[in-house]
């Protein structure tokens, strides 16, 4: 155990001196030797620690979010070299270097807290032992050792024998009763905080095999807090729980203001939206610019949820613009609206009407009608024309006027009746006498 807390001693020693430091403040509230005194000293120091890590946690939301884009594709993949599996993590890891995320990011605020877990571990450890560790010296250590926690001393555990627990100053009973309670409440916390990102924070329209893992872990996670629970320290306890209570808080609200496109939450969340700014007219915190804008810029891919907000807002007389603002429906007299979204393109093309049968053969003998009009307008204006009879021979006649004449069967017609309109009538042809 002391080769493990020298191997440690880089991060027990800066962890010591901050609970020393939280201890000699509450000491002087509560008394230096008491449970609230050392207690409130570990809750302070996990508050610390996860102020430190809103960064990574950050980091960890995004990569979550980015992990949940990529499902249709990696499904795809699943499908697609379903028997090949070295040919499946090859095109994983590709899709991943693309779309540049990166599957532990998610495991960042866990990984990052192990080191002060184990440094806190081995501190209380050592007051258990009656050893000095870190910046904690005799004094110190004798204080610790007199704390109590509801009856339970902080180096007591679960598995402990009667014989150490009465050396501690305290009784069996009351430190199984005090530890049983913190493991349920730990794992009860661990399991309410999976569940919730199950149920409310996940894209529900997405079938993946991620998400039955992400399933599998809700149970998981809550036994084996259960399991390694009964060997922690009754101080390792209320890191737990602490540590747990904010994670669970901590994701509400991320849940809350800043969901999952396509989950439970986001309809929740854009029900509210919708209420506020239709209720005031437009929109006032940074937040829901963002969320707005998101929406606007996805067009037509926007997923159930979305497009009720929009045809809500349409209903309301409001319009959302492309920088996540709001205004009132007055720009839809001037500018077209896509899904209840402000657009200056022109004006949409009329489809013509279909026509019938009776309009569309009116339609093509006028068509055919217009060059025999333009013709006659020409006979008219020659005296002379080829219809009269001619002393002159058939090929002298012009090449123009060797040609059929254009008009279809109006021209036949025409010809075959020897009527012309508005001009003398064509004599009989000799030789048809």
């Amino acid at each position: 155990m002391d080769t493990i807390a020298s191997f440690f001693s880089f991060i027990t020693t800066p962890v010591s001196w901050v609970i020393v430091q939280f201890h000699s403040v509450y000491g002087k509230i509560f008394g230096p030797d008491t449970g609230w005194a050392w207690g409130l000293s570990i809750v302070s120091l996990v508050i610390l620690i996860r102020i430190c890590l809103i960064p990574l946690f950050v980091k960890q939301i995004k990569a979550t979010r980015a992990m949940q884009t990529l499902q249709p594709e990696m499904k795809k993949i699943q499908e697609r070299y379903k028997n090949d599996k070295q040919r499946q993590s090859e095109e994983m890891m590709k899709l991943y270097k693309e779309s540049g995320t990166n599957p532990l990011s998610s495991c960042l605020p866990i990984l990052a807290q192990s080191p002060f877990f184990f440094a806190l571990y081995h501190v209380l450890n050592g007051i258990a032992t009656g050893s000095t560790i870190g910046v904690i010296n005799d004094s110190l250590l004798n204080s610790a050792r007199k704390a109590h926690i509801f009856g339970a001393p902080l180096a007591a555990k679960f598995t402990d024998g009667s014989s150490k627990v009465e050396a501690l100053g305290a009784s069996l009973t009351d430190v199984r009763v005090v530890t049983a309670i913190m493991i349920v409440l730990m794992s009860a916390s661990q399991f309410y905080t999976q569940r919730q990102l199950m149920t409310k924070n996940v894209d529900t329209t997405v079938k993946t095999p991620f998400m039955q893992q992400q399933k599998m872990l809700m149970y998981v996670f809550p036994v084996m807090f259960a399991v390694f629970g009964i060997n922690f320290p009754v101080g390792v306890l209320v890191y737990w729980l602490t540590t747990n209570v904010w994670t669970m808080g901590q994701q509400m609200y991320v849940i809350r203001n800043n969901p999952t496109p396509g989950s439970k939450a986001q309809a929740a969340y854009l029900e509210r939206l919708t209420k506020h700014v239709t209720h005031h007219g437009k929109t006032r915190r940074r937040s829901e610019k963002t969320i707005i804008k998101a929406i606007v810029a996805k067009g037509r891919d926007r997923n159930e949820f979305e497009r009720k907000f929009i045809n809500a807002l349409t209903k309301a007389g409001l319009v959302a613009q492309t920088d996540g603002t709001v205004v009132k429906g007055e720009a839809q007299a001037t500018a077209g609206t896509e899904d209840g979204v402000a657009t200056t393109g022109a004006a949409k093309r009329q489809q013509p009407k279909r026509q019938t049968k009776a309009q569309r053969q009116s339609g093509s003998a006028k068509a055919a009608g217009e060059p025999a009009a333009s013709a006659e307008k020409e006979d008219s204006a020659e005296p002379t024309t080829s219809l009269e009879k001619s002393d002159e021979p058939q090929d002298a006649k012009p090449a123009a006027r060797q040609q059929p004449p254009k008009g279809g069967s109006n021209g036949r017609s025409r010809a075959q009746s020897g009527q012309r309109k508005g001009g003398p009538q064509r004599p009989k042809s000799p030789s048809k006498k």
